[in-house]
C-alpha cells in the first residue's frame, strides 16, 4: 500500500462518533483479523469515551481519512515516563496491507519527537496471541503484568480473559 497520499493527522471532536464506530467495527465486527467478536460481546467504546479522551489537552488522537471512510485511528497519552498507546484500529477492509504498521510508527515517532517520550505501553487481551505477535514484531515485549479483563471493555463470552501489558523502548539518537 502506498502511504504517500495518506495524511496522519490529529482528529477533531466532530470525528468522535466515526472513531467509536471504527473501533467497534475493528474489535467487535465480524471481519478482519483483529476482531474479538468470538470472545467478547458488546461495544469496545462509545462516542462519550472518545470525546472525553479528546478533551484532555495532553493527549492526542490521530486518524487517517480516506474519501470513503475513516481508515485508521490511534491514541497517544503521556503517562509519567511513557506514552500510552490505545484505541488503535484499522478498518477491516484495509487490514493486512501495512496501514497498522504505518500508524504505529507514526504514533511512536510523534511521541518521541514532539512529546520527548521514548517508552511506549499498551495492553492487549492475553488470549489474542496473533495481536501480541503483531506488536512483538514491532519491538514490543510482554512486561509480565497481567490483569483481569476489565468489564468496561465488553462482556467476555469465555471465562478467564485477561489483559497483558506490552512495552517498547525507542532508540534515542
Amino acid at each position: 500500500m502506498d502511504f504517500s497520499a495518506f495524511r496522519f493527522e490529529k482528529a477533531n471532536v466532530n470525528q468522535a462518533q466515526a472513531i467509536s464506530d471504527l473501533i467497534n467495527l475493528t474489535y467487535r465486527g465480524n471481519a478482519g483479523w483483529t476482531t474479538e467478536a468470538a470472545i467478547i460481546h458488546g461495544d469496545r467504546t462509545n462516542r462519550q469515551e472518545i470525546e472525553a479522551a479528546m478533551q484532555n489537552s495532553s493527549t492526542h488522537f490521530f486518524v487517517v481519512n480516506l474519501p470513503s471512510m475513516l481508515a485508521s485511528c490511534i491514541y497517544v497519552a503521556p503517562e509519567k515516563e511513557y506514552a500510552y498507546i490505545g484505541f488503535f484500529s484499522v478498518h477491516p477492509d484495509l487490514q493486512g496491507q501495512g496501514l497498522g504498521k504505518y500508524m504505529l510508527e507514526q504514533a511512536e515517532t510523534f511521541a518521541s519527537t514532539v512529546m520527548n517520550i521514548h517508552q511506549f505501553v499498551m495492553f492487549v487481551i492475553s488470549q489474542r496471541t496473533e495481536l501480541i505477535g503483531f506488536y512483538q514484531r514491532r519491538g514490543y515485549h510482554c512486561t509480565g503484568r497481567v490483569e483481569a479483563y476489565p468489564a468496561y471493555l465488553g462482556v467476555p463470552k469465555i471465562a478467564g480473559l485477561t489483559i497483558e501489558y506490552l512495552e517498547k523502548k525507542a532508540m534515542r539518537c
